[in-house]
């Protein structure tokens, strides 16, 4: 994946009004694109572990956090906002998707500035800090939330859903209070089912859904050990697919070949794309221009090595050796050695990497061509003095105990 750079973030956001809302993950993707819009950096643990301080990368502290009382409630509150010449940033927290405090806040939205760009998430603080048959509350308030964002939001506004990230075996947090520790065992199972929800309902409303959490079920070595929250490169990572799915949004060319790319990564082909231009910004040369064009290329990447063709037989093995009229020679077929077991039953690389051209096949070496696969390999033929030969090997290879007795043999002896 590529990085999104400074320039480049700062390009695509040129007089937007973004809004956050979430729980303190979310806060910590705020402070990522604050960052991301002044200097290309990471956050630093204390960065990532503070909240409610007054200033952050000259940002401002609104309402809440050390302006208030500081503590764990469901009552917390922070706002806060970061502004430039041509930029705009403001987070909300919040600890239910739809409330009171939530309905207060979509009313502000609806009365001043409205925004260009919305990041919205809740689920942890959903699922357990208000009742342990939280599904039903949670389905009522996602549907009140998503239709009234319908009516107060712009058609053009974009509002992005990130679904909730995994979280680990043991969780520790601010939100998992003493009367609730039981929960914590079962709380990666309630997401995984809370996300199903809120992604469904987010789709039936046509609202945008980034998928958090396939994204991050392989990089758990970059959350940290409370279970629940992540290091910088995840936020940075996290930016990076905010940024990306905006610019796809918008029919915007962000990455150039060669820029962005993450740590490690090797340069590969760059493929180009047509896809239909929307009425937005087309190009971020220049943030001034409005024009339109209905072919915009965009350039996708591929793997490094894109030589490899499709070919209608197995992998070149040592010792496989096309037949000129056959295709492959059934003794030297890698069905043998890969597709079938002793026990007559097939194999899991047989089942995952079965050859085209096994089903249906009616070869003169294949006579069950409805069965699907090639037939059993014969048994090889063993003499009388391949036997003797095979039983005397067997014998000194037996060790014989000191201790052991030998059986008396059966029958009368002469």
């Amino acid at each position: 994946m590529k990085w999104v750079t400074q320039s480049q973030a700062s390009r695509l956001l040129h007089n937007k009004f973004v809004v956050v809302l979430g729980d303190s993950i979310q806060r910590s993707v705020y402070k990522d694109l604050v960052l991301l819009l002044q200097r290309d950096a990471f956050l630093s643990q204390s960065q990532l572990r503070n909240k409610g301080e007054m200033s952050f990368e000259q940002d401002a502290l609104v309402e809440g956090g050390q302006l208030d009382t500081m503590h764990n409630g469901t009552g917390y509150r922070e706002v806060r906002q970061y502004r430039s010449d041509h930029h705009l940033l403001r987070f909300y927290f919040i600890t239910r998707i739809y409330s009171c405090y939530m309905e207060s806040i979509l009313a502000d939205l609806d009365s001043r500035l409205k925004p260009d760009v919305l990041i919205l998430n809740s689920c942890l603080w959903d699922v357990s800090r208000y009742s342990r048959n939280w599904a039903p509350d949670y389905r009522e308030n996602l549907q009140k939330l998503f239709s009234h964002l319908k009516r107060i939001l712009h058609p053009e506004c974009l509002v992005l859903w990130n679904m909730t990230m995994p979280l680990g075996k043991k969780i520790v947090g601010g939100f998992l209070v003493p009367e609730i520790q039981d929960m914590a065992s079962m709380l990666r199972h309630d997401v995984i089912e809370a996300n199903f929800f809120s992604a469904t309902l987010a789709d039936a409303h046509g609202l945008d859904v980034l998928d958090l959490h396939f994204h991050f079920r392989f990089l758990l070595q970059h959350r940290v050990r409370d279970g629940v929250h992540w290091n910088a490169l995840a936020h940075r990572r996290i930016s990076s697919l905010l940024l990306e799915h905006a610019a796809q949004a918008w029919g915007v060319e962000l990455h150039q070949p060669g820029q962005g790319k993450e740590p490690g990564e090797t340069a590969g082909q760059q493929l180009t794309i047509t896809v239909l231009d929307t009425p937005r910004l087309t190009s971020l040369k220049d943030p001034g221009s409005q024009s339109v064009s209905r072919d915009v290329k965009r350039r996708v990447r591929a793997p490094a090595s894109s030589s490899s063709q499709h070919t209608h037989g197995p992998p070149r093995h040592s010792g496989y050796q096309p037949h000129p009229y056959r295709g492959w020679s059934p003794w030297q077929q890698p069905s043998f050695m890969h597709g079938h077991n002793r026990y007559g039953g097939q194999s899991q690389f047989f089942q995952q990497h079965a050859p085209p051209f096994f089903s249906g096949y009616a070869g003169p070496w294949n006579p069950y061509p409805h069965a699907g696969l090639p037939p059993p390999r014969p048994a090889p033929r063993i003499g009388p003095e391949d036997g003797y030969v095979m039983r005397r090997q067997r014998q000194a290879r037996t060790p014989i105990s000191p201790y052991a007795r030998r059986k008396a043999r059966s029958g009368n002896r002469s």
